[in-house]
């Protein structure tokens, strides 16, 4: 099995040997946002693309921002939208190809890219960041987080992102602020995801041993983050 090739609607409907627990899905929202939010770096209409299972929409949303989740997978949405209800939260969650983003013209102030970039082959990533331009006004900010190549071999990631792609791409119509590593919450203890690679991959890498964890025993995974306002 490719990663690259992965079926997100599938892994979505549980529709995989992975079951319906996902690396990504914390059931609450990535630490890495919450501390974003604390120094108030979402402001106006806030755009969550690729917001799956949307808690990170909610958290946002619980903050008194307004805040729209788009997926390409319908599963995704559709249990974003139970969760945001659960919470009693209004949200407006859609299904969207976030390399077009129609009808979103001139509409968003600051975008969350929680590990959507990524996922993206290089030409869709072009027709993204385009798409970001078009959907974004003048002076909205991006807030991105994309594997970097500090992920270790075995690792299901779809594709992972040099800075010199990053700074081309992105810095085509946004100036680049700040490009950092950092570090991305999962879900997932070691041996929670050594599981869910054998089933998926069958097989597993020793190179995981070496990823860190947090204080709750789930594993780290390096990413870059890279903020950018857009011209």
């Amino acid at each position: 099995m490719d990663v690259q090739d992965v079926d997100f609607e599938e892994l979505y409907r549980g529709d995989t040997p992975m079951g319906r627990k996902m690396p990504w899905d914390l059931g609450a929202p990535q630490p890495a946002v919450v501390a974003l939010a604390d120094a108030d770096a979402f402001t106006g209409a806030v755009l969550d693309i690729g917001c799956g299972l949307g808690d990170n929409s909610a958290f946002l949303a619980s903050r008194g921002l307004q805040v729209t989740g788009l997926d390409g997978a319908p599963s995704a949405v559709e249990q974003a939208r139970a969760r945001a209800a659960e919470k009693g939260l209004d949200i407006e969650f859609a299904v969207a190809d976030a390399t077009k983003l129609e009808g979103c013209e001139g509409r968003f102030d600051t975008v969350l890219d929680s590990a959507l970039y990524h996922c993206l082959s290089e030409d869709q990533r072009r027709e993204y960041l385009a798409a970001l331009t078009r959907a974004t006004r003048p002076g909205a900010r991006l807030h991105l987080f994309a594997f970097s190549p500090q992920v270790p071999d075995g690792f299901p990631a779809p594709y992972l992102i040099s800075e010199a792609d990053l700074r081309e791409t992105v810095g085509r119509d946004w100036t680049i602020e700040k490009l950092e590593p950092t570090l991305y919450t999962t879900s997932m203890t070691p041996e929670e995801l050594r599981q869910s690679l054998r089933a998926v991959l069958g097989e597993e890498s020793a190179e995981l041993a070496g990823l860190a964890t947090d204080t709750d025993g789930r594993v780290l995974v390096p990413v870059w983050y890279l903020t950018a306002v857009r011209r």
